[in-house]
């Protein structure tokens, strides 16, 4: 059985005093969470978030690496940086990176393979455009991003690996895929996934949507048999992130 993972991704949001702050307050409204719990915060914000998180279910992950362990790399975090820090999952290919820092798919396949090479679980991210939907393009895009993605990695890795699927035009807009299309999606996801590898494969992999989730849905999106959470933007800045761990 895959368990569920409500993964929160802050984005530019929280000073390290308020990402502590915050993530003591959660911790005791999510203590009984039975699906695993976790916030991807801005790198500055990871040790007091790891910090406030001891003892706690709730996970402190990264929203981005580079794919060197050191170097004149001005800026980065290396995988080095984040295993030092206790980091365990860490969000790659979100489609802000592709649009405003030049992410490729192939730059997204050497982060995943870097993740992997250092004990790290990728949340590897995919999705169209609005107009790519509009194509009916959708899923021969999102098996390009996917293949590329996931190019050398082999069986045994992909099986710990976690895919998000994120509709670029649902992010941060409050709209929602339906159930139907995020379903439809992610079950074409996995159907690729037996097809690069094997049943066995497809059916370990976690495969999360994301996108204007909130807490009046996710009870009706993560109840999907191919949904097994959600990469929560917004929402998970807010109380309401309780009620997604709790979905």
């Amino acid at each position: 059985m895959r368990k569920r993972l409500a993964a929160g991704n802050w984005k530019m949001n929280m000073t390290p005093s308020q990402a502590k702050a915050f993530v003591a307050e959660m911790a005791e409204s999510m203590k009984d969470a039975k699906n695993e719990v976790l916030f991807c915060v801005p790198a500055i914000d990871i040790l007091p978030a790891m910090e406030a998180a001891a003892g706690t279910n709730i996970q402190i992950g990264a929203e981005n690496l580079y794919f060197e362990e050191k170097g004149a790399y001005t800026g980065e975090i290396s995988p080095l940086m984040l295993m030092d820090a206790g980091v365990k999952y860490v969000i790659i290919g979100h489609s802000e990176r592709r649009e405003y820092f030049a992410e490729t798919d192939d730059t997204v396949n050497k982060k995943v393979l870097c993740a992997l090479a250092h004990g790290l679980t990728p949340i590897m991210c995919c999705g169209e455009s609005l107009k790519l939907r509009e194509q009916g393009v959708t899923m021969d895009w999102v098996r390009m991003q996917v293949k590329i993605g996931m190019q050398g990695v082999t069986a045994e890795q992909a099986k710990g690996m976690v895919i998000a699927y994120e509709p670029i035009w649902a992010i941060g807009t409050g709209v929602v895929a339906t159930t139907e299309q995020a379903e439809e999606v992610c079950k074409g996801i996995r159907e690729l996934i037996a097809e690069l590898y094997d049943a066995e494969t497809a059916d370990a992999i976690r495969i999360l949507y994301g996108g204007s989730v909130n807490g009046k849905n996710c009870a009706e999106l993560f109840a999907q048999e191919n949904i097994d959470g959600g990469l929560v933007g917004g929402a998970s800045l807010k109380p309401e992130f309780v009620q997604i761990a709790n979905a």
